[in-house]
């Protein structure tokens, strides 16, 4: 039984997933080493999120307006005045008439520049997710570390207790023993 808990790798490696600290993975063997570091540092994943470039914030902006309910609504509310106004000829004004090609030209123009906008922003959204479960995982073995440690003061505490216990025991049997044949 061991005196203090250790918290090196390759013991957190036995404690934790039962196996050497070598037949861990590298992604494993990483975990176990930023768990049984006391210093937070940032892994190049997180600090890829954090120093983020224009064009990421912009393609997570337009991902948000984009993929709104906000944004459809005006959408339709805007295709259906350019049909509109080129049906009526509102004011003898019929920049595209029916069957509206600039307007199917914009759309498809549009489409084209939206999506590889919005997968891009999906991607670091990804990351992010992945950096965040990654978090999550160190947590629980952060806990699980904890834990085992209470659990280690509470049995050397319950076999104290114990122990005391069983002298207290003893004394009180010598004493009863003594006082009877004092009798």
């Amino acid at each position: 039984m061991r005196r203090a808990f250790d918290t090196s790798p390759e013991a957190l490696a036995e404690d934790l997933l039962g196996r050497p600290f070598d037949e861990l993975d590298a992604e494993e063997q990483r975990v176990l080493c930023r768990v049984a570091s006391t210093e937070i540092e940032l892994d190049p994943d997180e600090l890829e999120v954090v120093n983020t470039k224009f064009g990421d914030r912009a393609a997570d902006r337009v991902a948000a307006v984009g993929g709104s309910w906000g944004f459809i609504i005006a959408f339709v509310l805007f295709m259906a005045i350019w049909m509109g106004l080129n049906l009526v000829h509102y004011m003898g004004i019929a920049f595209d008439p029916y069957p509206f090609i600039l307007l199917n030209l914009s759309l498809s123009t549009l489409a084209a520049l939206q999506a590889p906008i919005i997968l891009m922003s999906q991607n670091r959204q990804a990351k992010k997710d992945r950096i965040t479960n990654r978090h999550d995982y160190e947590i629980n073995l952060r806990t699980t570390v904890e834990i085992l440690r209470l659990s280690r003061k509470l049995d050397k505490m319950a076999h104290f207790a114990l122990r005391e216990a069983k002298k207290a025991e003893e004394t009180i049997e010598e004493a009863i023993g003594e006082a009877r044949e004092g009798k």
